[in-house]
């Protein structure tokens, strides 16, 4: 599968690193040059000029950078990525008078797919660190990859990524469901932010049901 990443940070290297090891051909792109070429060099990804360069031809959009850079970006590339699954990475954490806070009225994977209607956008790789991006087993426990979405195909393509870096695929259901997953994910970070954290935990759900097997 061919993956266009935007962002060279920890979570796009470190997202990029693992698909390139499962045999995916991945390109990444970065307002800095230099750390895209850095990113790269770690990964084993290629790099390309410009954002709209790396989602040409490609399978799968992962924007791997802060959500207020969502907008620009989805400028940028909507009319290329018309059709294609943009997956959103992102996450909502404020620091309020009593620590780290979120809103879950709505979600950052909902507000994407407004920016890009031509796009069926999903919700993935957002409750892990990139530490477990790079190992998604943790104490022995393989991690789940939750995946939200409304696009039944997109949805279906996202969860085989998921499965293909060895987490353990989980459809959570439609995009709304994005809310949720980023309120996991802001749990996750602030207990290892209240309880200095080595930022390397993870979530399983043991014993959940699945379509078509009894209770």
């Amino acid at each position: 599968m061919q993956v266009a990443i935007i962002g060279a940070g920890n979570v796009g290297t470190a997202l990029a690193t693992s698909l390139v090891r499962a045999g995916h051909d991945v390109v990444i792109a970065s307002r800095d040059a230099e750390d895209a070429a850095s990113a790269a060099a770690v990964s084993g990804a290629r790099t390309a000029a410009n954002n709209v360069e790396a989602v040409t031809g490609a399978d799968v959009v992962v924007p791997a950078v802060y959500a207020g850079d969502l907008p620009a970006i989805a400028a940028e590339i909507g009319d290329t990525v018309a059709g294609i699954p943009v997956i959103d990475v992102s996450n909502r954490l404020a620091f309020g008078a009593s620590g780290p806070e979120t809103d879950t009225t709505s979600s950052n994977a909902e507000d994407l797919a407004a920016l890009l209607p031509a796009s069926p956008v999903v919700k993935a790789f957002n409750t892990v660190f990139a530490s477990r991006l790079l190992d998604p087993v943790a104490d022995g426990v393989r991690l789940d990859g939750f995946v939200a979405g409304d696009d039944v195909a997109a949805k279906a393509t996202v969860l085989d990524l998921v499965a293909s870096i060895g987490f353990r695929p989980v459809d959570v259901g439609p995009l709304t469901r994005a809310r949720q997953l980023e309120g996991l994910a802001f749990l996750n970070m602030a207990l290892n932010i209240a309880n200095e954290g080595s930022w390397r935990s993870g979530w399983s759900l043991v014993g959940a049901p699945t379509r078509g097997k009894a209770a």
